[in-house]
């Protein structure tokens, strides 16, 4: 079966979309298959006038095959079948794995020509379906686990990190206690690095390295203090997975949702904060007093984000959901995805 996968993470790298860009690579690894991620095209005055609201690409070109997968960050991704010409007569199945799919106005016209999508969340399904006339299934987010596990437990010196976004009044009062030269503490928070450009791959591995070495990892929900009009949603993020796939006790506020309910269904998965900062920060104290528990969480959340979250569980249900022959190199993998799970079982 010849395939091509599609995404914007070569040619457009961003750090808070790394997690979505190994996933291509993963499809494109076990599938292999051709690898397409068009360049956008600079935006002038001409062409914003010409096309407002419309991001044009540079053509790509590809002889087609059997089946194009179409990996975006958001549905405005969608879009990039534009850099292939004639792409629905150039493959015969076109399907897309959607993972910001709350946001409703960033569907584009061209998700009317895929024969199927996935979205992360149930509640996500109704409006492609409707709007556009195509089957929508659900697939819930991950992460490439068997590449980032940690091996073995490492000595944790940083007490608290708080990586991407971190509601400002937290930040403020974590920052005005634990960088005082009397606080035993290290907190470690953003920008650790690289924004977008080619160095955001290669610090792909310093920010798990980081994880590695950290006690509690903070993550809140996109309803805390938000951000002007940045879309919203209840969704797990990379950042859940990342930490907790790190061995890190993630603590802050848990979205409110179904899928946090079904994703991060074991005891203490996630600590929650109060919604006072003065009082979270007590709580994250008192926290950090009792690392024999965290110790044994933080083997209970590898254990549990490997039996779960692996990118390649989700590449064999999209198989399912497609009809698609899930590919041979697939299941020798998954099984060392079990193995090394098994291996981060609690000690009783």
């Amino acid at each position: 079966m010849k395939t091509s996968i599609l995404y914007a993470g070569l040619a457009a790298p961003h750090a808070g979309w790394v997690a979505i860009d190994e996933l291509a690579e993963l499809l494109a690894y076990y599938f292999q298959a051709e690898i397409l991620s068009p360049k956008p095209l600079p935006v002038t005055w001409q062409s914003r006038l010409l096309y407002p609201n419309k991001t044009r690409f540079a053509p790509l070109h590809s002889a087609g095959g059997d089946l194009l997968i179409v990996v975006a960050r958001s549905p405005h991704d969608l879009c990039m079948l534009t850099a292939i010409k004639e792409c629905r007569k150039r493959f015969d199945k076109i399907y897309a794995i959607i993972t910001d799919s709350y946001f409703q106005p960033g569907f584009v016209k061209q998700t009317a020509l895929f024969d199927a999508i996935t979205v992360t969340a149930h509640e996500d399904i109704d409006y492609p379906k409707s709007r556009f006339g195509i089957p929508v299934h659900q697939l819930y987010q991950g992460a490439d686990c068997l590449t980032w596990a940690p091996r073995a437990l490492k000595s944790r010196e940083i007490d608290v990190i708080g990586f991407g976004r971190t509601p400002k009044s937290y930040h403020d009062l974590l920052s005005e206690q634990f960088h005082q030269a009397s606080s035993p503490y290290l907190y470690l928070h953003s920008p650790l690095g690289n924004l977008s450009g080619p160095a955001v791959h290669l610090e792909r591995g310093m920010l798990f390295k980081l994880l590695h070495r950290t006690r509690i990892s903070l993550a809140f929900h996109l309803y805390v203090e938000p951000q002007v009009d940045r879309p919203r949603s209840m969704m797990v993020t990379s950042r859940w997975l990342e930490s907790l796939l790190s061995g890190c006790v993630v603590a802050g506020r848990r979205p409110t949702s179904r899928m946090a309910e079904e994703m991060l269904f074991w005891p203490k998965a996630t600590i929650e904060l109060s919604e006072e900062p003065k009082h979270a920060i007590d709580e994250l104290l008192e926290l950090l007093s009792d690392n024999e528990s965290l110790e044994q969480q933080r083997r209970i959340n590898i254990a549990q984000t490997l039996s779960n979250h692996d990118w390649r569980y989700r590449i064999e249900r999209f198989c399912g959901l497609m009809n698609l022959p899930v590919p041979e190199k697939l299941t020798p993998d998954l099984a060392k995805v079990r193995e090394l799970a098994a291996s981060f079982a609690p000690v009783v």
